[in-house]
């Protein structure tokens, strides 16, 4: 994209996201006792544990000393989450958070009561819509700029460390990249293209190795894809105006879909994050219907989750989601300016799955 325009579109929609900046954030305790959401058969469930929507979540209750500072100097300021997308964790256990409406990363670390922010790349250029992140095997992570048409790298540590898709001073290779995977064992990454109708397969230095999709309704065409998620030879893509999730092997055949618009329980209309459990049931974040339904891999429904509101488990514009080893579910709560943490208990299970 051309850098003018690119400056002016990051600036119009810094400006549209100015009232929700600064809006309070809601106050989230980010751990509560284990609340059942959802009861399935076999002892399985899905438990509420937490949300968190800002740094000073990390900091714990205040001690005398830092209440009597605060009165004195000021509570200090803390970033909040504005309108979070994107999430992932790494091998440390670290929450990675994109923010489009913050024009930032957040990173939450509850093990060691750390927070850090990232909101810049080489030169300081900086974020203008932050949307997809994933994290490769030495724990670099990797975000998509959708306005900017390009991925930034960061090392474990969060030094930059290059961009990908750049292919000149002005223009961008990618379209509008938005979700984003990482093939771990093959160093491979799988970036949606939403503009251009594709998913396109690269090295960890950014080298394209092949590409996927054409504009269409048929199977392996796509109407702007969105999120990507990668489990086993599979590479699940959320298809969102064709209302839809495809299922492609490695090397990008088609080999099924599950969804349809509508909107009753099983269908989908605003499909956003995308997850799969120990088990392989698939979760989809309906952004209309403000829930997150959960399929079987033939794309049958098997239980949903949420509704719109304020509360535990309840829902404003959810966007993405992250299913991490430990089946803690990490959904983007958009609108409510938060993260909430539920947890998967299977049969095989037990434990609170909290982060501790």
């Amino acid at each position: 994209m051309n850098r003018p325009l690119a400056t002016a579109l990051c600036a119009l929609l810094l400006t549209a996201e100015s009232g929700a900046g600064a809006r309070k954030p809601r106050n989230a305790n980010p751990l509560t006792p284990a609340q059942e959401v959802v009861r399935l058969e076999g002892g399985r469930r899905v438990d509420f544990i937490g949300a968190f929507s800002s740094e000073a979540d990390l900091k714990g209750p205040p001690s005398f000393w830092r209440r009597a500072f605060d009165l004195i100097a000021g509570p200090p300021e803390y970033h909040h989450l504005v309108r979070p997308y994107g999430i992932a964790t790494d091998s440390f256990g670290r929450i990675l958070i994109t923010d489009p409406g913050d024009r930032s990363v957040h990173i939450f670390d509850f093990a060691k009561r750390k927070y850090s922010h990232y909101d810049h790349g080489k030169h300081g250029e900086e974020f203008c819509s932050p949307m997809g992140i994933a994290v490769d095997g030495q724990d670099n992570f990797y975000v998509t700029d959708s306005v900017l048409g390009k991925i930034f790298v960061f090392n474990s540590k969060g030094s930059f460390r290059r961009f990908i898709g750049a292919s000149g001073p002005n223009e961008g290779f990618f379209k509008r990249p938005t979700g984003i995977a990482i093939d771990k064992q093959h160093n491979e990454i799988f970036v949606s293209d939403t503009l251009r109708d594709k998913v396109f397969v690269m090295d960890l230095a950014g080298h394209i190795l092949r590409d996927f999709g054409s504009r269409g309704s048929g199977p392996g065409e796509f109407n702007f894809p969105t999120e990507v998620l990668l489990h086993g030879d599979d590479v699940l893509v959320v298809d969102a105006m064709n209302f839809r999730v495809q299922v492609f092997d490695r090397q990008g055949h088609y080999r099924s879909q599950f969804g349809s618009e509508g909107s009753q329980s099983g269908s989908i209309y605003r499909p956003k994050g995308l997850g799969m459990d120990s088990e392989g049931s698939i979760y989809l974040v309906d952004g209309l219907f403000e829930t997150v339904q959960v399929f079987d891999r033939a794309g049958l429904l098997l239980y949903y989750f949420g509704q719109t509101g304020t509360g535990n488990a309840e829902f404003q514009l959810p966007s993405g989601l992250w299913i991490d080893g430990d089946d803690r579910i990490y959904v983007a709560d958009s609108y409510n300016h938060r993260v909430q943490m539920l947890h998967f208990v299977s049969a095989q299970r037990t434990g609170s799955g909290r982060p501790e």
